[in-house]
């Protein structure tokens, strides 16, 4: 989209070119939509990616290789039949929103901007509403302006949403009171009821994702551009919550020096109904997991020749389905969007590099981002490693920190939970890494909700390993909560302008004993 909301969001005045019908192994071709004010087509060097006709990658390539964590169809017919009907439908993103999304991502790797990604462990149908869509944009528009001041640079807004809903799974069956079911993966497969029926993948299901991501995308398009988003608002939130909270004197002072910033830029001429002032940039991302599904969104782009999945604007591939020869990545080659690379402990860095290469293979700088998941004493252990492997190789990468999934533990009372003071931890970790290396941490990657739950433990507020039972609505994964996840903004903020203070102090001292400051 830019909801991206950089690109325009009007609706797209070209339409899909007409399709077959018939659906086989190799989908027909579909052109991709763009927004009505395209930017500039890039030269087709400058876009990572298969172009249409490729001898050695198409759409379906994937099938080939091994394919982990796909679910297994009870009615083979009705799914090709679903596929067919949403290869139909329209592209849920644009090509060229992509291409933007993966140009600001260039600057993260070189420590010019900061990718702040959030959102749902797995989006759900029972909890899909605007109230909740709404509330997870807020907490994120908060987040962002944190850090743009703490930062002084860029804050590149992407949500794990409009299609986060597939959940790899350790095991592929689950086992209660001596009934054995196929495991739950994610309501695009099937539902959490555990029953027989509810627990078989059901190709309906697909449709009903691809509805509810349109719809998602739909209402954060109309509040990144509605004057929802709007800087002084955002801040004033900022404001409240601080106010309100038990630690607020420790970010009360940031809180308040953003609103005199903008106070100072009101006075200055730059009006706060201005465009910049009242509209951002907004981006969608999610696992590349359910295949099939992904090569039923895949579209030619018809400015560059090449293929994207416009199911969103970033994917993932992650830890479970990374295989180098895998289906996976063989998948996620060919297209042009920016990928995400989630990497634990296990990752041997000869591999990390080959896995670069594999998805990179021109080196373009934006196209990988590396999100980081290993807890803090194995982060300041192996991350040294990938970074100094990756930097010997000579390639481009965003590296981010993902504080959560290394983090997991179950509560006394059975509940998965994670700690909020080892999440902290475990970022202060990767900020530590890379000072020590000398490389840029370009950002951070949570699983968080805007509603009040208690599924992690800690923070200002503080949750209690008592309190988790009172409000745990995950389908999936503890999140962060709206309190906990903006604490944790105002930590990353501090730490940041830290960083940008040293820096600068470096940059002068090196002028100085060149003789370029007087």
């Amino acid at each position: 989209m830019a909801l991206a909301v950089a690109v325009s969001l009007t609706t797209p005045t070209t339409s899909l070119q007409p399709v077959s019908r018939k659906l086989s192994h190799n989908f027909p071709v579909v052109y991709a939509v763009h927004a009505a004010d395209p930017a500039k087509k890039p030269a087709s060097s400058d876009v990572v990616g298969i172009k249409v006709g490729s001898s050695n990658w198409s759409p379906d390539s994937w099938k080939s290789r091994k394919a982990l964590q796909i679910p297994v169809y009870p009615n083979q017919e009705e799914l090709n039949k679903v596929l067919e009907e949403l290869e139909s439908f329209p592209p849920l993103v644009f090509a060229g929103e992509a291409r933007k999304l993966e140009e600001r991502l260039a600057n993260a790797a070189v420590g010019k901007a900061f990718l702040l990604q959030g959102g749902d462990c797995a989006e759900s149908f029972k909890e899909f509403s605007a109230n909740n869509i709404r509330d997870t944009l807020r907490v994120l528009l908060q987040m962002g302006v944190v850090l743009t001041f703490g930062a002084q640079m860029p804050i590149i807004k992407v949500g794990r949403m409009a299609g986060q809903f597939a959940k790899p799974r350790s095991e592929p069956f689950e086992i209660k009171d001596g009934v054995k079911l196929p495991s739950y993966q994610g309501d695009n497969i099937n539902s959490d009821a555990f029953d027989e029926k509810s627990r078989a993948p059901d190709p309906q299901r697909l449709i009903k994702a691809y509805s509810q991501s349109g719809c998602t995308l739909n209402l954060l398009r109309a509040f990144t551009t509605g004057g929802y988003a709007a800087m002084q608002r955002v801040s004033q939130w900022n404001l409240d919550f601080t106010e309100h909270s038990e630690q607020g004197d420790r970010y009360m002072e940031l809180a308040q020096r953003v609103d005199e910033a903008l106070g100072f830029m009101a006075a200055a001429g730059l009006t706060l109904d201005h465009l910049i002032m009242t509209t951002t940039e907004f981006w969608t991302s999610h696992e590349c997991l359910h295949l099939p599904y992904e090569q039923a969104l895949t579209r030619e782009d018809s400015t560059t020749g090449l293929y994207y999945d416009c199911s969103a604007h970033m994917l993932w591939v992650g830890e479970r389905t990374r295989q180098l020869d895998g289906a996976h990545v063989e998948f996620l080659r060919g297209v042009a969007n920016p990928l995400g690379i989630k990497v634990s402990d296990k990752m041997d860095p000869k591999e990390l590099v080959k896995l670069c290469e594999i998805l990179n293979p021109h080196n373009r700088a934006g196209r990988l981002t590396i999100i980081t998941r290993m807890g803090a004493e194995n982060m300041r252990v192996k991350l040294p490693h990938l970074i100094r492997a990756v930097r010997q190789a000579g390639l481009i990468v965003t590296w981010v920190s993902d504080p959560m999934h290394g983090n997991t533990i179950k509560a006394p009372c059975g509940l998965k939970t994670r700690s909020f003071d080892s999440i902290r931890s475990e970022l202060r970790a990767f900020f530590d890494v890379h000072e020590q290396e000398g490389s840029h941490p370009g950002g951070v990657h949570l699983e968080m909700t805007g509603q009040n739950v208690t599924e992690c433990i800690g923070g200002s507020r503080t949750v209690t390993f008592d309190d988790l039972s009172s409000r745990y609505h995950t389908h999936c994964d503890p999140r962060l909560n709206a309190s906990q996840s903006l604490e944790l903004a105002f930590a990353i903020a501090e730490r940041l302008r830290k960083r940008r203070i040293r820096s600068g102090k470096s940059f002068l001292k090196s002028q100085q004993e060149n003789g370029s400051v007087v």
